[in-house]
């Protein structure tokens, strides 16, 4: 296994519990800004190469393949997490897939009910989905507990 795989999936000294939510929070939000902006080049580029699939299943391909990436990032340096791969990689994979369900009900309720204008709107709902995934992950996918 290479050094940086090595040093992403080591077992931590310490547990999420005595690391403060600031520095947590700021490197969740370095590692998922950072994979956000990877994400649409990527899937900007290989949607350009014109693949024998639809747009939506490139890009929804590209998105699946930042997964393991960016878990061992949140592992490693967000929550700083000693949890076991084998419960922890399970718990964000559902995180994602409730993540996605939560954008879609606030973005219902920002673009729909609210009738936020759309840069707004997208801010409301990265914001506050991205906020409930942290939480959820910090306690629930890489708690110790």
């Amino acid at each position: 296994m290479s050094t940086l795989l090595e040093s992403l999936a080591r077992d931590q000294d310490h547990t999420i519990a005595e690391t403060s939510l600031g520095p947590q929070a700021l490197a969740f939000i370095a590692i998922g800004g950072g994979a956000a902006l990877a994400f649409v080049a990527v899937s900007s580029f290989m949607v350009s190469l014109g693949l024998p699939l639809a747009d939506w299943v490139v890009s929804a391909l590209c998105y699946g393949a930042f997964i393991g990436p960016v878990y061992l990032l949140h592992r490693r340096y967000s929550f700083n997490s000693s949890a076991p791969h084998g419960r922890a990689l399970p718990r964000y994979v559902a995180v994602q897939l409730v993540g996605l369900t939560l954008a879609a009900m606030f973005s219902f309720v920002a673009y729909g009910v609210v009738g936020l204008p759309s840069v707004a709107a997208a801010l409301v709902v990265t914001g506050l989905t991205s906020a409930v995934n942290f939480f959820i992950l910090r306690i629930w996918a890489f708690g110790e507990g």
